[in-house]
């Protein structure tokens, strides 16, 4: 068969790639091409200029889900379709929903006869904002009974200065005073002792954080109880808790299923986790749930008529797709409570491996061994006798194609200088052990070679 002119886009099927015009020419960066490109060449123009980023496998500063089963990949793409926000439309998906929070639910040990109520979010973000929304909506309905000029002053949140950064954003956009408490080394999480020193009854809520990003440590959610129980009862103006389980919320009830910092507790009115966290799906995925249906006010519940009937709506976000709440119900059914146990208990075992490593090699102090959430932090001795900094170490890792980020520690504690593994199921012990190697190697180039300056103010970027 013989090609004209006319057919010429016909013919760039058969053209190997790299041979054809669309490859002889750069395509405009910022406004629309003139003309369209055969699909073929599209993929492989997009795929080229994503070559020299880092593999996401080797990224130990994110805690969001990079592997997921062939299996959960098909169902998810064969599901991008389904706008998540249109209930009569697509029925079986919001049964599907519904079952992810009952699954979560019964997780968290609601109790049996609670009303408990909850929703799919877009990641833990979204979910912090309506957990802090509902504490914000909740406290201001209580102090208008009691008389309270809501006008007088701002609300305030109380949290440690170890917050994740949507807090500030939730504080920021919803116009309310964000009260830290500061930590300090021997605490690491909230101090639950001078908690109390910064209620007041302005205060819609205090969070407690299971899963610190900096550190992986817990607050002691249950301590923060019981505390609160005793504030409680001397004031009219009760204070309650919020529990931001970005990271522990679907790694804890595995792993330690006897601690309590869940709606065991008396306080604990909601709960936020991230499913693309340790939920182990792809980003972004998150889930807010409250005890009771009465702990989550009704001016924060929309009831829209929609493609055919009423459904109620409590995100922030409408329009998206479903295929995120149907990767974590694959998950879920997937691995089951045991599946779950048994990579978590891997992922454990990996960090706590690393841990030991690092602490035998004479350089660093442990900040958090991953024994409890698989984070493991580090800080050099100050004693230590060596010609280079941890920023050095971050760099002889990106030579490796490792991620590692060295950050400074918050308020109080900024002077101070850690590096983060952030350990995910796909971190296989040989990973682990190549990734010791790759380190030992770095240190061993540095200590060869002068210090290069790093000046006070320089920091990494890294994602939580």
């Amino acid at each position: 068969m013989l090609f004209s002119k006319k057919n010429r886009k016909e013919a760039q099927y058969l053209e190997p790639i790299y041979g054809n015009e669309a490859m002889d020419q750069a395509i405009p960066m910022y406004k629309l091409p003139k003309e369209s490109l055969v699909p073929r060449d599209a993929y492989e123009l997009v795929k080229d200029q994503l070559i020299d980023e880092g593999v996401s496998r080797q990224n130990l500063a994110t805690f969001c889900q990079t592997y997921m089963e062939p299996e959960a990949v098909k169902i998810m793409s064969e599901t991008l379709d389904k706008n998540a926000i249109d209930k009569t439309e697509y029925p079986r998906t919001a049964e599907i929903e519904n079952r992810c929070v009952n699954m979560i639910a019964d997780l968290w040990h609601a109790p049996e006869a609670s009303d408990f109520i909850g929703t799919s979010t877009v990641g833990s973000s979204e979910a912090c904002m309506l957990g802090g929304l509902a504490l914000k909506f909740a406290w201001r309905n209580r102090a208008k009974k009691l008389g309270l000029d809501i006008n007088k002053q701002k609300p305030n949140l109380v949290i440690s200065s170890a917050y994740q950064v949507v807090w500030e954003k939730f504080c920021v956009y919803w116009d309310i005073e964000m009260r830290t408490i500061p930590i300090d080394e021997e605490h690491g999480s909230i101090n639950v002792d001078k908690v109390t020193d910064y209620l007041d009854e302005y205060t819609i809520g205090v969070v407690g954080i299971l899963g610190i990003t900096y550190t992986g440590r817990y607050d002691d959610i249950k301590a923060l109880d019981k505390k609160l129980e005793e504030y409680n009862k001397h004031t009219d103006y009760k204070v309650y808790i919020h529990v931001d389980a970005a990271s522990g919320g679907l790694y804890t009830p595995f792993m330690e299923p006897e601690l309590e910092w869940d709606f065991r507790l008396k306080n604990v009115r909601s709960i936020s986790t991230s499913g693309h966290k340790y939920g182990l799906v792809y980003p972004g995925i998150g889930w807010v749930l409250w005890k009771e249906k009465d702990f989550l006010p009704e001016e924060l519940v929309f009831k829209v008529s929609y493609l055919g009937g009423e459904m109620p709506t409590m995100a922030i976000n409408f329009s998206r797709s479903a295929s995120q709440i149907i990767g974590q119900y694959y998950t879920f059914i997937r691995n089951g409570f045991e599946g779950y146990r048994l990579i978590h208990k891997k992922t454990s075992d990996v960090a706590q491996y690393l841990a030991k490593e690092i602490e035998n090699m004479g350089y660093f102090d442990i900040y958090n061994d991953g024994s409890r959430l698989p984070i493991v932090c580090y800080k050099l001795k100050e004693d230590a006798d060596i010609s280079w900094n941890l920023y050095d170490l971050t760099d002889e890792f990106a030579m490796k194609g490792w991620q590692v980020p060295t950050y400074p520690l918050p308020d109080n504690l900024s002077h101070i200088n850690i590096q983060r593994f952030v350990c995910r199921a796909d971190l296989s012990m040989q990973m682990a052990m190549d990734l010791v190697q790759d380190m030992k190697e770095g240190i061993e180039r540095l200590n060869k070679r002068p210090s290069r300056h790093v000046s006070s103010d320089q920091t990494y970027g890294f994602s939580h």
